[in-house]
């Protein structure tokens, strides 16, 4: 599937808002062609990163008193089970849906798409990805859900769905849907913590996701934070890797082979530029982070004989991660930044006027 963000500005998922209308005007004047829904965990427990794609899932318990969630999985879960994977073979998708009371932002985001009447060359979905959420919630003896086959199987299947679902209904406003995996837990592969984790079984997962997003005919994404094997990600058939570029911009210059394949294949990065801390916006400018940018691009360039322009044509620009800790200030900040990083960057390399001003 070949495309062309030009540089075109997009983000991961999260802002410190408690207004959801406040935060989709951010996310629209600044992000405009390539927007997202925002995740507002300052609602508190059910719009937490795994919390928030619970719904549906068989055995789920939240427990608002030590704002956790879990898997109960004592006695005979049969029944709760086969309910599951009736709905699920029965392609239920409403089964599966995010209601208002997991996020205010994707519904936020719809009504003010649904006015503009504006279709968006792309509009961005997320859901958090299988090996984070299956290594980071438990079962009842505080075991990672991971460990339990019945259990993992219904995590990813249930994350499809979720995946299906938000893509259904982001498709009338966009040109192509964008649904991200937010994979955090990869940063740690490969370390002892995580060693009984295996490359093929991650792949696997991965890839079972990725493959429901596109059946939707919806691109897919894998945002990771920190760095990891990004190989795993190709291999899982992701059309756009998404780094942190701004800390760990050098790790992709790890694997030159597998990034030439990756781009000339058609797919895509998504550069996460901008960073998603304080200190660290505050030290930067639109044209530090610009020159940041281009210095890497070079360098990857170099590395796997591929033009500079090809690179840059085949990018996304973003955050280095979510801005949901964030001061409200600091975070408007970093949409502002990145939507004049962008601006810069497609007017240097000649993309043609998008819909947002000056984009």
């Amino acid at each position: 599937m070949s495309f062309e963000p030009c540089c075109t500005a997009t983000a991961i998922g999260s802002l410190p808002h408690k207004d959801p209308e406040q935060a989709v005007k951010v996310v629209l004047e600044n992000i405009p062609n390539a927007p997202i829904w925002p995740q507002l965990p300052a609602f508190g427990l059910h719009e937490q990163m795994e919390i928030q794609y619970s719904e549906g899932i068989p055995r789920v318990v939240l427990d608002p008193v030590k704002g956790r969630m879990y898997f109960d999985t004592t006695g005979d879960t049969s029944q709760d089970l086969a309910e599951f994977y009736e709905k699920f073979c029965a392609d239920d998708l409403e089964a599966f849906r995010i209601t208002p009371d997991f996020s205010k932002g994707i519904y936020a985001m719809e009504a003010a798409l649904k006015a503009s009447g504006i279709k968006r060359p792309f509009v961005k979905v997320q859901t958090t990805g299988p090996l984070s959420v299956g290594l980071s919630i438990v079962d009842e003896k505080k075991r990672a859900i991971y460990y339990n086959p019945e259990f993992v199987d219904v995590v990813v299947k249930g994350l499809t769905m979720k995946c299906r679902w938000q893509i259904r209904k982001f498709q009338p406003y966009a040109e192509k849907v964008i649904c991200f995996v937010d994979e955090p837990i990869l940063s740690a592969f490969g370390s002892s913590t995580y060693v009984s984790v295996t490359r093929d079984d991650t792949v696997a997962k991965l890839g079972e996701v990725i493959e429901a997003i596109h059946a939707e005919g919806a691109l897919s994404g894998v945002h990771c934070c920190g760095n990891t094997e990004w190989p795993i990600l190709m291999d899982a058939g992701v059309d756009i890797i998404n780094f942190d570029a701004f800390d760990y911009g050098e790790t992709i210059l790890l694997y030159p082979d597998n990034f030439k394949a990756h781009l000339k294949a058609g797919k895509a990065l998504a550069v996460g530029i901008v960073p998603t801390n304080s200190a660290k916006i505050h030290a930067q400018t639109v044209d530090s982070l610009v020159a940041k940018f281009c210095a890497l691009i070079e360098k990857l360039a170099k590395i796997t004989g591929l033009d500079t322009q090809l690179i840059c044509r085949q990018s996304f620009i973003t955050p280095s991660c979510g801005t949901g800790s964030l001061p409200v200030a600091d975070a408007e900040l970093v949409f502002q930044t990145l939507h004049q990083m962008s601006t810069k960057l497609r007017q240097e390399i000649g993309a043609p006027a998008l819909i947002g001003t000056g984009a």
